[in-house]
């Protein structure tokens, strides 16, 4: 239940921040429809299992020293995000044609780093740690994480191809400073999760 919480908390957060990922899929459901932005929406299930297998390939690898040290970088870095999200203007609309929707966000996600530093600084050393206390509890983090994280650029999605005249950034704007809030409270926890591991040992 621990790791679920975990991942429900950072899918959240990842769901709702700002980024390039959430900029496609607002501007894709905008531009045509939701069906396009559920595409985009779902192009993590793509590329982040590539992303999962190599940051957990190199975690397990570690020594389990340095594998603390690594989860306490990574909770700074959500914090870090987590101030990002706090800080950040609302994403400038654009409405354009563009084809392929799923391709463009593997493409965007792939290209992003911050997937890349999350599955290396965070969700790789979790996904390590709760196998440690049992596989379920890995799969766990991982389907709550890709649950709620997807989930929610869904429901954005949805939201926007609903209401395309009447859409505005000030509702999404909010959107940012809740996810903020997520991402910097759940960073301070594994900050202080993984630094307690590290002094224990």
């Amino acid at each position: 239940m621990h790791y679920l919480l975990i991942g429900i908390g950072l899918g959240l957060g990842a769901g709702l921040a700002p980024g390039p990922l959430l900029a496609l899929v607002v501007t894709t459901s905008l531009a045509r429809g939701f069906g396009a932005g559920v595409r985009v929406a779902l192009s993590p299930l793509v590329t982040d299992s590539i992303m999962i297998a190599l940051s957990v390939l190199l975690v397990r690898e570690l020594p389990a020293r340095a594998g603390g040290g690594l989860g306490v970088v990574g909770g700074l870095y959500v914090v870090w995000l987590g101030v990002e999200s706090l800080r950040d203007k609302p994403v400038e609309i654009e409405v354009a044609d563009r084809p392929d929707p799923l391709r463009r966000g593997v493409l965007v996600n792939l290209l992003s780093p911050h997937p890349w530093l999350f599955w290396l600084t965070v969700g790789g050393p979790i996904a390590v740690a709760a196998w440690g206390e049992s596989p379920l509890s890995s799969v766990a983090f991982v389907v709550g994480f890709f649950t709620v994280m997807i989930g929610t650029k869904v429901v954005i999605a949805a939201v926007v191809a609903g209401s395309r005249r009447a859409f505005t950034v000030t509702g999404l704007h909010r959107a940012y400073r809740v996810a903020g809030s997520l991402l910097l409270l759940t960073g301070v926890v594994l900050t202080l999760e993984f630094g307690a591991t590290l002094l224990a040992r």
